[in-house]
């Protein structure tokens, strides 16, 4: 049994994994408040050693474990996929209707087709309906909407103001305020279609204070250096792990077959 193809053919399936990540964060760059993913390699050994304690059953590997071959307990996988959540670059727009978030764990809600979402795209509009929504059309969540469940209703023809604690006015009036959730883990939202977050059960906190500026919009927090970097090593090692596999299934294949061919019986 060759254990080091299994190996190799591993480790480039964890690279491919990786470099799914990596363009992916590349064609986000410029994507509005935008948070990169990378991701964890180990192997099935430690993955299996962390999570023995959380089993629900007895340990009776051991002997059976003297028939396996614990070489391919080495082969790299991906043990865990995570979003970075530092703040991106907050830029300057002087749009009244772009609004960035100071804090990493604040988000604006919306409405969507698929329930409730969070986003950190703050760059938003006003439909037809007097309704602040995202540029996919969103309705973007006020203070109030858990409580009456009405939307915003804001006069186009009007300047809005808003301040840092999310609160809109427009003519001198407040208006409404924007609803500024936090989570206690990030870790538990998950991202979906169109720069969101599925929360799921977790219920939001409404905290807003101090962490809105008006006329301002977060980029992406992806350094494309880096990124390339990540790119130009994830490929060579996919190179790598590539010839590896072909040392294995030709090389040693044919030096086998040639040299088992002139023994004499």
């Amino acid at each position: 049994m060759q254990t080091g193809y299994y190996v190799a053919t591993g480790g480039l399936v964890t690279q491919f994994n990786r470099l799914n990540v990596i363009s992916n964060n590349l064609a986000n760059v410029n994507t509005n408040g935008y948070k990169s993913d990378d991701v964890v390699i180990g192997n099935f050994e430690k993955m299996f050693k962390e999570s023995r304690d959380n089993l629900p059953l007895d340990n009776n590997t051991k002997e059976s474990s003297k028939f396996i071959n614990r070489d391919l307990n080495k082969v790299p996988r991906v043990v865990k996929e995570y979003t970075d959540f530092n703040i991106g670059d907050i830029k300057k727009t002087g749009n009244d209707l772009d609004f960035a978030l100071t804090k990493k764990d604040a988000f604006f809600l919306v409405k969507t087709p698929s329930g409730i979402r969070a986003t950190r795209d703050g760059s938003l509009s006003i439909n037809e309906d007097g309704h602040l929504v995202t540029k996919e059309g969103y309705p973007v969540l006020p203070k109030t909407y858990f409580i009456d469940g009405k939307l915003f209703e804001v006069r186009q023809n009007l300047e809005i103001k808003a301040d840092k604690n999310g609160n809109l006015y427009q003519n001198g009036e407040q208006t409404n305020s924007l609803y500024i959730a936090s989570f206690d883990d990030l870790k538990k939202l998950k991202k979906v279609g169109n720069n969101l977050y599925d929360f799921g059960k977790v219920q939001p906190i409404e905290n807003s204070k101090n962490s809105v500026v008006q006329g301002f919009i977060e980029k992406s927090n992806i350094n494309p250096v880096i990124e390339m970097t990540n790119l130009i090593e994830t490929n060579r090692l996919a190179d790598m792990y590539q010839k590896v596999m072909d040392t294995q299934m030709n090389e040693l294949n044919r030096d086998a077959i040639e040299k088992l061919g002139n023994i004499r019986a």
